[in-house]
């Protein structure tokens, strides 16, 4: 698998991204708060898309919210890639860019429809642990929050 920083704007993103937020948008309503295209290519928000050969595996991004912290945003395996270890693969990136960035935090915010439920079982563990609302989020029945502390082992 081959993960590459990339345009969230590219056709080859369009059909994977329109997917993870339509189906957001179904299950959270006015509490979903992945990015769109336009969201994921402002400055401050990295990009990264997951091949297996020429086909795309999933994406992911990470925010930065200050110079010590950083925000997981919009993880998504392509359905055929489910189950394959692109979520993994795309996680470990990520937390390995925010530790090379010297950020001492990484956060998350993520549904609680049955849909997340194998989201949230990889970040736990990967060492995500539940905590508050942070940046500019509210909490709801719809939305939780992780964080990792980024100075363990």
């Amino acid at each position: 698998m081959e993960i590459r920083q990339d345009d969230p704007k590219g056709a080859h993103v369009t059909e994977l991204l329109t997917h993870h937020l339509r189906e957001l948008q179904e299950v959270m309503a006015q509490h979903a708060f992945a990015l769109d295209a336009s969201g994921l290519s402002v400055p401050g928000v990295t990009f990264w898309t997951a091949w297996n050969n020429d086909v795309l595996a999933g994406f992911g991004a990470m925010k930065e919210l200050d110079p010590e912290h950083g925000e997981v945003k919009s993880m998504r395996a392509a359905p055929a890639a489910r189950g394959t270890g692109v979520g993994r693969a795309m996680l470990r990136h990520i937390i390995a860019e925010a530790r090379k960035r010297g950020y001492r935090w990484l956060s998350l915010e993520t549904g609680t429809a049955t849909l997340h439920a194998p989201a949230i079982a990889l970040y736990r563990s990967a060492g995500f642990l539940s905590c508050d609302a942070f940046a500019d989020y509210r909490p709801s029945l719809h939305n939780q929050f992780f964080r990792l502390d980024l100075s363990l082992a």
